[in-house]
């Protein structure tokens, strides 16, 4: 198609049948509803308990590791960080070899709260696995660890 040209219902329709990017975004907010709905009663989004869930680690994450592992930058990682911070779940405090790194750590609060998320969590992941099947839940993980590359 040259430069300018016309856009038509019939192209629009094609992209919307055909692009991956738009299929992972309506995929991504669907599920995303569904593990909304489910960590309600703790008041963690999905994206909240994601967050919370990573800092469960042998060593605390930096920020920095925390955008790369979570595909994010430390922009928006920092300001999803700040809410949880203010509501007592993690803290952010400097690395103990050296103090310029700053490490991300739950709080009791914080791992109370993700042990009273993770059954209900469980249960969006098996609503989710179920209506995917056992041969849907490997081609999805393989299509996005693909598509994650």
């Amino acid at each position: 198609m040259a430069p300018g040209a016309d856009l038509t219902p019939t192209i629009a329709a094609a992209v919307e049948q055909t692009c991956f990017s738009f299929a992972a975004q309506r995929a991504a907010r669907a599920i995303g509803r569904r593990y909304d709905a489910a960590l309600r009663p703790t008041g963690l989004s999905n994206w909240q308990f994601t967050l919370l869930m990573m800092l469960i680690r042998d060593e605390a994450p930096t920020i920095g590791a925390l955008a790369h592992d979570l595909a994010s930058d430390r922009t928006t990682i920092t300001a999803n960080l700040k809410p949880l911070e203010r509501r007592g779940l993690l803290a952010i405090q400097p690395d103990a070899e050296d103090r310029r790194i700053r490490r991300v750590v739950p709080t009791d609060e914080g791992r109370a709260l993700l042990a009273r998320a993770y059954p209900l969590w469980e249960n969006a992941q098996a609503a989710c696995a179920g209506q995917l099947g056992k041969v849907g839940q490997k081609a999805f993980r393989s299509a996005v660890d693909a598509l994650s590359t």
